[in-house]
């Protein structure tokens, strides 16, 4: 992978990170239009994801200064029971990073990954359409509600389910109120992706890139800036889309791209 696919991956990873279409599905599809076999991709998805999540901070910057100020008075109010719930919601994804993580890995190494990635875009593109039919709710997230979109999430581990589209959606049919849920879905997610991309990095040997004709650092450097720019745009792009309820044309574009990626692989 060179610099220049490196960008425009980077750019498919910022934008489809946080618009309901799947990050990782895009990244799958990217690749292969491009042709790019490497055995570093995994290393490049860990450096864009964590880009993303730079972006998630920024944009966040004044509700994550808050929670922490809040959890630093030691008391049982709003922000401690805020990020309880953020931490209720990570229990499933927990139990799947501890037990399930290699079949994970193995499920990124098949061949029919075009077909998976086409099928799970329609399972996200049914999500999306669903919320949308669904009548606007006005709840705030409880502990239970917290712990349902933490089930929602696991599902994201498959390429072509978006988690942000899969915890969105799945908040608004349980009736939460729509600022809420994409405030939650964004800020949920924070921990969990670090602690995989700490993880990944621990394990990995960056001196065996050049080595192994892999990615280089400066693809890397591209992916990562060009995730990071996209990934803002996109997170506050996205925050306006659930406010005004607009989810409906994200589920026949997931349902487009779903149909020519199964029928990609069939042809």
């Amino acid at each position: 992978m060179d610099w220049i696919e490196a960008l425009i991956l980077g750019l498919v990873q910022g934008l489809t990170e946080f618009l309901p279409v799947s990050s990782s599905g895009h990244l799958e599809i990217g690749k292969h239009l491009l042709g790019i076999d490497t055995p570093d991709s995994l290393r490049f998805t860990v450096v864009v994801h964590g880009a993303t999540v730079l972006s998630t901070m920024v944009v966040f910057r004044k509700d994550i200064i808050d929670l922490i100020l809040g959890l630093s008075k030691f008391r049982w109010n709003e922000e401690t029971r805020y990020v309880a719930k953020i931490a209720f919601s990570m229990i499933p994804i927990g139990i799947v990073g501890v037990f399930f993580k290699d079949y994970v890995e193995d499920i990124f190494s098949t061949q029919s990954m075009l077909l998976l990635v086409g099928l799970m875009l329609f399972v996200t593109a049914s999500l999306l359409a669903f919320s949308y039919f669904k009548k606007s709710g006005d709840r705030d997230i409880t502990f239970k509600d917290a712990l349902i979109i933490g089930i929602a999430q696991t599902f994201a581990v498959l390429p072509g389910v978006s988690r942000s589209g899969a915890t969105i959606a799945t908040g608004l049919i349980i009736g939460n109120k729509r600022t809420e849920v994409a405030r939650f879905s964004f800020l949920m997610v924070l921990v969990p992706i670090m602690g995989e991309n700490i993880l990944s990095l621990l394990k990995e040997d960056f001196s065996r890139v050049s080595a192994e004709g892999g990615i280089g650092a400066l693809a890397l450097f591209a992916g990562f800036l060009a995730a990071f720019i996209s990934g803002l745009l996109a997170c506050k792009w996205m925050i306006e889309i659930v406010k005004r309820g607009k989810l409906i044309y994200f589920a026949l574009y997931c349902a487009l791209v779903g149909a020519l990626a199964v029928g990609g692989y069939m042809w």
